[in-house]
């Protein structure tokens, strides 16, 4: 089995398309461009079907990192895993986090034990429109999924702690287009379709590491809110028919100076899950009014959604009749300012939408710390 071992940067960013942090780093030999295997990104967009920041963020790191890579701009996707979540609400700060992978010697010779950091990626074929949502969508994610674990060397699920996926959505040619081949789609909104893929690749991978047992139909989608994943983070995207999956979590076969751990939020309010994140790679937080404890905090992944039944801990909420502000952009803001708050930092990743991705109006939180000298 080889060695790997793994790096993390959170770089903030004065705008989508700002790369000036990213390449001060690869100039300074700080980060090598080559050993690049993937880039979660917060950019200042709406989350929506029309955010643009998405794209114009992914474009400007390929026009950046093409000719470190000998490759023309087009190519970089080819190689490097993007997943920009769009959506900064309140208080959280525009920011990517870089992942890098090499192949080291043993491990053995470092004086190195237990379980560190560990990062697999893998794509879907593409999809259909007409297979966005249903069970097409479910099998082929969890098949990407055992792949990406698999080139992340992770052999026991219970070591996956975040599952990234970037997933498609429909429009209305995408629509028109399964409608000219005898097909119907799971919705004809562009807006609703977000859902039902993120939704259906969080089940794809509550299937792959086990959480869910035998086959899951078309009609549990958005239906069967019992059925979830406690490590998936979904974001749809107008950029791409395929899934993007990056599994991170610990393997014995990593050399990094990183762990990551997680915990499930039972709701957007939950902050003694945020402290369990925290704790579960030596982070502590004292009284909330002073910067964790332990290890230094890297960045901290979570998933959050407006409560479905409107009700949070016996008390309405509104998020879901606002007809000006999206349920997504109010439960960001919400749980972006409960998670800085606990972790000291702003710039921390929380995508909106958690379809059966955590308990209905919760969601999974995973921190990674880097490990002490």
């Amino acid at each position: 089995m080889r060695t790997t071992s793994v790096n993390v940067v959170r770089i903030a960013t004065k705008g989508p398309g700002d790369v000036a942090g990213l390449l001060s780093l690869i100039e300074s030999r700080k980060l090598d461009p080559k050993s690049i295997l993937a880039v979660l990104g917060k950019t200042e967009g709406n989350g929506g079907v029309n955010d643009f920041t998405r794209e114009y963020a992914v474009s400007a790191l390929c026009v950046a990192l093409a000719p470190y890579l000998d490759l023309p701009p087009h190519r970089v996707e080819q190689r490097i895993a993007f997943v920009m979540s769009g959506g900064t609400e309140g208080v959280l700060s525009p920011h990517i986090t870089v992942f890098t992978r090499n192949d080291v010697a043993d491990r053995g010779s470092d004086g190195i034990s237990g379980k560190r950091l560990s990062i697999g990626m893998a794509h879907t074929r593409d999809f259909l429109p007409e297979e966005l949502g249903r069970g097409a969508q479910i099998r082929e994610t969890a098949k990407a999924v055992a792949a990406a674990m698999a080139d992340a060397a992770i052999v026991d699920p219970k070591d996956t702690h975040f599952v990234q996926i970037k997933c498609p959505l429909l429009t209305s040619e995408r629509v028109e287009a399964a409608a000219a081949r005898g097909n119907q789609t799971v919705t004809s909104s562009a807006y609703g379709s977000m859902a039902y893929s993120r939704g259906a690749s969080a089940l794809g991978v509550a299937v792959a590491l086990g959480e869910i047992e035998g086959e899951i139909d078309d009609e549990s989608v958005l239906r069967r809110f019992d059925l979830f994943s406690s490590v998936a983070s979904t974001s749809a995207g107008i950029e791409l028919m395929h899934n993007v999956v990056i599994v991170l979590g610990n393997s014995t076969s990593s050399a990094a100076p990183f762990e990551i751990g997680h915990a499930v939020m039972r709701d957007a309010i939950d902050s003694m899950a945020v402290i369990s994140a925290l704790k579960s790679v030596g982070l502590h937080v004292e009284d909330g009014s002073a910067p964790v404890t332990g290890r230094q905090l890297v960045n901290i992944f979570a998933k959050a959604e407006a409560s479905p039944n409107g009700i949070v801990r016996g008390f309405r909420h509104t998020m879901l009749e606002d007809t000006d502000i999206s349920s997504t952009r109010h439960a960001r803001a919400a749980v972006g300012g409960l998670i800085s708050g606990l972790s000291g930092t702003t710039a921390v990743y929380v995508s909106g939408g958690a379809e059966h991705q955590g308990p209905p109006g919760g969601g999974p939180v995973a921190a990674i710390a880097e490990l002490s000298d």
